[in-house]
């Protein structure tokens, strides 16, 4: 499965501008900031939860 999926979100101008502060401090573009942070909360959902089942969701 080598397909990517497209997320874009709104947010106000002055975390926008704090946001692109943290990723350029971790050394990353704001898109790696923002897929380590999601594949981070990924990782922590599974490790409580067990892991997730896409076939159970019809993906």
């Amino acid at each position: 499965m080598n397909e990517k999926a497209y997320l874009s979100i709104r947010m106000n101008r002055q975390l926008h501008d704090k946001f692109q502060s943290v990723a350029a401090y971790e050394g990353r573009s704001m898109s790696g900031q923002i897929l380590y942070l999601v594949s981070q909360c990924v990782r922590e959902f599974e490790k409580e939860h067990g892991p997730i089942d896409l076939l159970d969701q019809g993906q």
